[in-house]
């Protein structure tokens, strides 16, 4: 399905980096050609570990729409366990696509709406990476590969230049490390047909 705007939901828990992701992503999907980008975080009495949302739109034509994402084309939940108390395809269409930080394969994971499903274990992938600061693993920009791969809409190299260009160095190469494995790792249940004019 070709759409002229690619609207993003992401799901995360507070200090998981969903904001962040949704930012490079949105950096990202500039550096593939788009340039309509939008990344917005929504907050409300959050706090550490509670569910948070993040969005990222992106588009050929400029966005002006800087709304909560109600119908996404994509959804990318970092922490499998908001599965339980968030309906995370609430509003997916049928040609949207759910991306789950998960080591179950796409088949396994049960959703309260059909949506194509696909998985990757960020937390893992991460780990290998060397993204672990003061004990806690920093999976939220190795998903990003898993998003490149789900979908197809952005290139694993523009991942790779957002993730070098927001952390530079020795860190920004084991953030690409991360991405690189999840994109390899990532299992999908059908082929996304998400298109953008």
């Amino acid at each position: 399905m070709t759409k002229k705007c690619i609207e993003m939901r992401w799901h995360g828990r507070g200090g998981q980096g969903a904001v962040t992701a949704a930012m490079i992503m949105a950096e990202a999907a500039y550096y593939e050609g788009y340039r309509g980008v939008t990344a917005a975080p929504f907050f409300g009495a959050e706090r550490r570990g509670a569910p948070i949302i993040a969005t990222t739109r992106f588009g050929r034509e400029p966005i002006r729409t800087f709304s909560l994402v109600e119908q996404p084309d994509i959804v990318v939940v970092l922490d499998e366990t908001l599965l339980r108390v968030v309906d995370v395809s609430a509003g997916v269409g049928p040609e949207g696509i759910v991306i789950i930080n998960s080591a179950k394969e796409p088949g396994a994971i049960r959703l309260k709406n059909a949506v194509n499903v696909a998985t990757t274990n960020a937390t893992e992938w991460a780990k290998e990476a060397g993204l672990i600061i003061s004990g806690a693993v920093i999976f939220n920009t190795a998903i990003l590969g898993g998003v490149a791969r789900a979908t197809g809409l952005i290139s694993l190299e523009s991942i790779e230049k957002a993730l070098r260009n927001h952390f530079p160095g020795k860190a920004g190469e084991r953030n690409v490390e991360g991405a690189r494995a999840a994109y390899a790792g990532t299992s999908i249940l059908q082929e996304c047909k998400l298109a953008c004019a």
